[in-house]
């Protein structure tokens, strides 16, 4: 049998580019996603590679059947696309919340409309959301990104109602923090104490898109750390 196809999205940033050699060394054919051309380019020369926004829903559509067709149906989309921003909820502005929404439930939602039909063809495939504490749990400061972080937790429950009856399985990873060097560069160190190595998370990942995962779905999988 052919190797399954799996598609990490912001394969190009710290989780996604650990994610995207975790799933190669676990002998799936990898392609990764992302805008940034600059940080594809640092990939192993064995992952084949596509730059999109996915923001855009043209994009991600675009970029999920250019796949398709070169490549082949996809087995597997991983999402690890997100961005984080501090602020309460009082000071939180219109500008903020679009941004945190459109990029940390956008292109969930896009990657999944443009991968499902693929996966519906086939009777079976897996999706994998990464989202985050603050998605279940009121944390203070950080209120756009956990509106849209619990967005994110939410649709991944509807996608399992919608789709797990096709043989499509659903699931999310929650970490906490992860320790990347973006996060380094912009969190304080007090911050960063607690924070979980990206390795953790994609061997998360690797499980819950595995055959081993196969009665899992519907998932939010806490990655907290100590």
């Amino acid at each position: 049998m052919s190797p399954r196809i799996a598609i990490v999205a912001g394969g190009g940033g710290g989780l996604g580019q650990t994610t995207v050699r975790t799933l190669l060394s676990a002998g799936l054919t990898v392609v990764a996603v992302d805008r940034d051309k600059d940080t594809l380019s640092k990939l192993p020369a064995d992952v084949q590679s596509e730059v999109a926004d996915a923001t855009d829903p043209i994009a991600a559509k675009g970029a999920i059947d250019r796949i398709a067709a070169h490549i082949g149906p996809p087995d597997i989309l991983v999402n690890t696309i997100g961005a984080y921003e501090l602020g309460d909820a009082l000071t939180v502005t219109p500008e903020t919340l679009h941004s945190q929404v459109s990029i940390n439930v956008g292109p969930a939602l896009w990657l999944t409309q443009a991968v499902a039909p693929h996966m519906q063809k086939k009777g079976s495939g897996v999706i994998v959301h990464v989202a985050a504490r603050q998605g279940v749990e009121a944390i203070s400061g950080t209120a756009a990104y956990s509106m849209s972080k619990a967005a994110l937790v939410h649709l991944t429950r509807i996608l399992n109602v919608e789709l797990g009856s096709q043989g499509i399985r659903v699931n999310a990873v929650l970490p906490q923090l992860i320790d990347t060097p973006k996060n380094r560069e912009i969190l304080p160190s007090e911050m960063l104490a607690d924070a979980v190595a990206p390795e953790f998370i994609a061997d998360i990942i690797s499980f819950l898109v595995s055959d081993g995962s196969a009665a899992i779905s519907g998932a939010v999988v806490p990655a907290y750390g100590l």
